[in-house]
């Protein structure tokens, strides 16, 4: 079997200067990824070169290549562009329940739950589907949640520059669901208040409101 050694795998490669993620150029080749597959099927026990197994790989590397599309990104593009016909609104901007799916560093496992983004617009407003694609943007990477948390609210701050922003996170983790306490149907809650959000317990009371009713 043609399977990746622990050197291999570990092997110190130069990083990009910004957040530590690898160039492109330093990334493995897909026979590498699929070589490496090969070994954590035969590391579970079993025959990687049986069939129902064999494409496994292939299947694998491509399904990688989604999940881990935001490191092919920079999800701030999403929002340059604004709309300046809503440049006089002033009242809060919120998405709710917008649907992600990360994976968690420590364990590789998925991280399943919805973000609700708002913020107070100062000039510049964004169509909504800017917002959904910023969160999916940072939630397609390894991820912590409370740093995807902070990512999609510093980055809303610094392009849109807005009055404030509010990014709350609830999210199940397969780490916890599935292995060591095997504990289903918690959720953990992460928050982020920038600017308004941040100096007025009143406005986080009302948009906390307007996340929990239905309207």
């Amino acid at each position: 079997m043609d399977l990746v050694t622990a050197n291999e795998l570990t092997e110190n490669k130069p990083h990009t200067e910004n957040l530590g993620y690898l160039a492109a150029s330093d990334r493995p080749s897909r026979a590498a990824i699929e070589a490496a597959v090969r070994t954590l099927i035969a590391a579970a026990g079993d025959n990687p070169y049986r069939e129902g197994l064999i494409e496994t790989p292939a299947r694998v590397a491509r399904a990688y290549e989604e999940w881990f599309s935001g490191y092919q990104i920079d999800p701030a593009q999403h929002l340059l562009r604004v709309f300046d016909e809503s440049n006089d609104y002033e009242d809060t901007v919120l998405l709710k329940a917008i649907p992600f799916t990360s994976t968690c560093e420590h364990h590789m496992a998925p991280i399943i739950g919805h973000a609700h983004v708002a913020y107070r617009p100062s000039g510049k407003v964004v169509g909504i589907s800017k917002l959904s694609r910023l969160v999916d943007g940072f939630a397609r990477r390894l991820q912590l949640q409370e740093r995807l948390t902070q990512q999609i609210a510093q980055t809303l701050n610094d392009i849109l520059e807005p009055r404030g922003v509010a990014v709350v996170l609830e999210a199940s983790h397969g780490c916890m669901t599935s292995r060591g306490v095997n504990q289903r149907g918690v959720a953990m809650v992460t928050k982020a208040w920038l600017g308004d959000f941040a100096d007025d317990a009143e406005l986080r009371r009302e948009l906390l409101m307007s996340i929990a009713s239905g309207c």
